[in-house]
């Protein structure tokens, strides 16, 4: 029997047969040590996104045998998009094994906030998802953030076990893996996992030896729908994910008064006295203030705001949330397009595509 080859990029087995399918390589490049399949290659090379017909439930699967097995679980979260990066079931997939939480992103949130403010908000954020962890940590994957401090932790816990690094699509695991790879080896640039703003980039377990009885596992992204990452065509990603520290932007609110956010989501004041409305969202993606009795007219002319989300042609076929903020300062979430922060006793109305994660939660900043 041939020995099963994988990619080193995202993980798929090799295959020589049909270039449509993913693994797949010409059959001149079986004689590399390294081989990276066509979809990494182009990927990395030329930005191109080669579809797959891999579903969820693919990934979840794998998920799903970690919890058969005595692992270490690395969770790494977004901070940017903290409730989109809520795997479903958690618990139940990993099992009873231990769990380390990192927080990756920490370059976006603004660097005025402290560290262990963020941490401690983080703790009770995990804490309403009955998640445990054995440490919280903040990292910039990108900027080699504290990965001293994480290696060592993951060395403790791990006990000479295996390393499983899960996470949703887009929130760095395979970056942070590298950033490790870069830092506390000799790998070079060729031979790292394959990343990209693209939803899905690693397809199967990608094994890297700690030594001769463990490993560390990169795991395919779990796609998460509620994010706006999943509606937007790929070359919009760049507009809506951020990449460097987010600057908030206040707007004083009269009642009857509309912010849009490109055209991916808007939020109404309906009622209530003049107030700030704080956001944070990626530099790149414009917030146009209009009277809300002019809103659903600005939308549906499809002249003014952008991006847009080609399916969605009047603002009508989109959700309506309406939100209450209690007794504190509160953030209105729009997954994978930022927070809104709202004063006490505040009242609005989003709207956003269907099945788009709306959520009130605990200010963050």
């Amino acid at each position: 029997m041939e020995k099963e080859i994988r990619c080193y990029g995202c993980g798929a087995i090799i295959q020589t047969e049909n270039e449509h399918q993913i693994g797949f390589v010409p059959k001149n490049a079986l004689s590399q040590d390294h081989v990276l399949c066509k979809r990494c290659f182009r990927m990395k090379n030329y930005h191109e996104l080669q579809s797959t017909t891999l579903t969820n439930d693919d990934f979840l699967n794998i998920l799903q045998t970690i919890g058969e097995k005595d692992c270490l679980v690395v969770y790494i979260i977004d901070l940017f998009d903290f409730n989109g990066s809520m795997i479903d079931g958690f618990i139940r997939h990993i099992g009873m094994n231990d769990v380390i939480v990192i927080g990756n992103k920490r370059d976006i949130l603004p660097k005025s906030v402290k560290d262990t403010k963020i941490k401690h908000w983080v703790q009770r954020q995990l804490k309403e998802y009955n998640i445990k962890p054995k440490e919280v940590f903040l990292t910039s994957a990108i900027k080699n953030y504290q990965l001293d401090e994480i290696l060592e932790c993951i060395d403790e816990y791990r006990q000479q076990r295996d390393v499983y690094v899960v996470g949703v699509t887009n929130v760095g695991k395979s970056t942070f893996i590298n950033s490790l790879l870069k830092h506390y080896t000799e790998n070079t640039n060729e031979l790292l996992i394959t990343t990209s703003e693209f939803p899905g980039t690693t397809l199967d377990l990608i094994e890297i030896p700690f030594d001769e009885t463990s490993s560390l596992y990169d795991t395919p992204g779990i796609v998460n729908k509620h994010q706006m990452a999943h509606l937007v065509k790929p070359e919009l990603l760049k507009v809506i994910l951020p990449k460097s520290e987010l600057r908030p932007v206040s707007y004083q609110l009269n009642s009857q008064q509309t912010l849009y956010f490109g055209a991916l989501a808007r939020m109404d004041y309906v009622t209530g006295d003049n107030q700030s409305f704080i956001c944070y969202m990626p530099k790149t993606l414009k917030i146009h203030r209009t009277k809300l009795e002019n809103a659903d007219q600005l939308y549906n002319r499809h002249m003014t705001l952008t991006p847009e989300i080609e399916d969605i042609k009047t603002i009508q076929q989109m959700a309506a949330y309406t939100l209450t903020s209690l007794d504190k300062k509160s953030d209105v979430v729009i997954s994978g397009l930022g927070w809104i922060r709202i004063e006490p006793h505040t009242q609005v109305v989003i709207r956003a595509p269907k099945g788009i994660g709306v959520f009130i939660r605990e200010a963050l900043i």
